[in-house]
């Protein structure tokens, strides 16, 4: 029997979220998913946690046609990536085509008031985490030259946010080392930065200056970032790798 592709996305904590909007478009084009989330984090933060966000959107992946498995993992943790994968493979029965890191840290602070605790936990999460989940990814993927695909999600914020941008800036270099050093496995790495997105956590003062500064007078969409992912994904999408690309509607 033939089977859709694997996809693992880090980070889908939410269903109105990046993350869940990616795995949405993935299934729509006939990927199966596996996807982590970490409630802890959401608690953490002034959104909350979203309770059976986990298993609604296993049901509406599975609506649109995905065997689909969610796996709640840690990734400050150096152990949760490889535990992670040995978790998708096992429930769903064969190795990853596509890894797409939707996950973050991200605790507002500038460059006097960031603690070393902060700083530290933004790196594991952001950089070392995504490190360590390329790696478990190159290590394992057996498809043909050409079909395996890693996309990293970025940001350049980094005033007022610093831990968050600088652990980002970090992960941009890593993934587009990737896209060197995993050429000999035919896998194509590119970053996407998705500019500002509101799905909850943006201040009405904030939401007014954004929709300002982008041409067309409106933010950005989960599924904006989605379709370009799904692009860079599918067959067609072979031909860019290594590249940072923008996705923010021409924001100023």
């Amino acid at each position: 029997m033939d089977h859709r592709p694997l996809a693992l996305v880090t980070g889908v904590g939410r269903t109105v979220g990046i993350g869940a909007g990616i795995a949405d478009r993935l299934a729509e084009s006939g990927w199966d998913v596996a996807f982590t989330y970490w409630t802890p984090y959401d608690r953490r933060m002034e959104w909350g946690e979203e309770r059976g966000a986990a298993a609604a959107l296993a049901e509406r992946l599975a609506a649109r046609g995905a065997a689909c498995t969610a796996v709640e993992a840690d990734l400050a943790d150096p152990e949760a990536p490889a535990r992670v994968f040995d978790t998708a493979e096992e429930r769903l029965g064969r190795p990853v085509t596509a890894l797409v890191m939707c996950h973050c840290e991200s605790v507002d602070s500038g460059l006097l008031d960031t603690t070393v605790e902060s700083f530290d936990r933004h790196f594991a999460v952001n950089t070392r985490a995504s490190w360590l989940l390329i790696r478990e990814y190159g290590r394992r993927f057996t498809g043909p030259s050409g079909a395996g695909r890693v996309v990293a999600l970025t940001s350049d914020h980094t005033v007022g946010n610093l831990p968050y941008g600088a652990s980002k800036g970090a992960l941009d270099r890593i993934t587009l080392a990737a896209a060197r050093e995993l050429a000999h496995l035919g896998v194509t790495a590119n970053v996407v930065n998705p500019g500002p997105i509101d799905t909850g956590w943006m201040t009405e003062p904030l939401r007014e200056e954004m929709v300002r500064q982008t041409p067309l007078g409106r933010l950005g969409t989960p599924r904006d970032t989605a379709h370009l992912v799904d692009f860079l994904c599918s067959p067609e999408g072979q031909w860019i790798n290594g590249q940072l690309l923008m996705s923010n509607g021409g924001l100023a």
